[in-house]
């Protein structure tokens, strides 16, 4: 299977501080791959930098075999990366249409075809199309900031923490549209706190410590990971 994405070697600072630290990864072709980690690990330091939000110190990120270290984030996304990010970051005093038409903003072509595969994964946006997206419920956010990202047409989207202040069924609803979204042929680099769901839904799973990779293995192979049960699965080491 081919990767269609290859960071190699990455390392990003903030002010003399290294928050990545020459990590080297790959994401496989239509596969859900998964950062696990705590708090400040580096995880979300590492999608800042491959979708150009932050510039890495050096290394390499390739997608379909092009080098993106560098690039600004609009020629990046325009090649096929989008980000849901952390928080959800939905335009609060646009409606939830436009919040959609603004993930869209490089394309010039029609929108129709995707606004309808957006309102078939969650109805509710078409239901509310016209309110305004601060009223929105925080699942109701998530589920707009995952379909703004869509907009784009992606062919790897990569997403900060989605399940972050969700109550546990919503969160249910969220993983259950993210293997969704891959069955339709979207590659996923998810970024999450919520381990145990993370490696439900993850083919393949890359641990990560004060800004290196310590693990890595399937999603069934780290869930049932010893460490991996102590630090992060709520499960004392026998």
């Amino acid at each position: 299977m081919s990767n269609i994405l290859e960071v190699s070697n990455l390392n990003v600072s903030y002010g003399g501080i290294k928050a990545v630290k020459e990590i080297s990864f790959a994401v496989p072709k239509g596969q859900v791959v998964t950062l696990i980690g705590a708090n400040g690990a580096g995880k979300s330091s590492t999608l800042r930098s491959i979708v150009g939000l932050v510039h890495p110190e050096s290394g390499s990120i390739r997608f379909d075999g092009n080098e993106l270290a560098g690039l600004p984030t609009d020629q990046i996304v325009s090649k096929g990366i989008t980000l849901v990010p952390e928080g959800r970051r939905v335009f609060p005093d646009l409606t939830v249409l436009e919040n959609l038409k603004i993930g869209a903003y490089m394309r010039r072509d029609s929108l129709e075809e995707d606004l309808n595969w957006v309102h078939e994964l969650f109805p509710r946006l078409q239901e509310r199309s016209w309110q305004l997206a601060g009223t929105l419920s925080g699942g109701e956010q998530q589920m707009l900031a995952i379909g703004r990202a869509l907009m784009s047409r992606p062919e790897l989207i990569m997403m900060d923490e989605p399940s972050l202040g969700l109550a546990p069924i919503v969160v249910q609803g969220v993983f259950d549209i993210i293997r969704e979204i891959n069955k339709q042929g979207v590659t996923i680099l998810l970024v999450e706190q919520n381990a145990n769901m993370a490696l439900k839904a993850a083919d393949l799973g890359y641990v990560m410590e004060t800004g290196r990779i310590t693990l890595s293995g399937t999603g069934k192979e780290l869930a049932e990971n010893e460490e991996v049960k102590a630090a992060y699965l709520g499960k004392a080491k026998k």
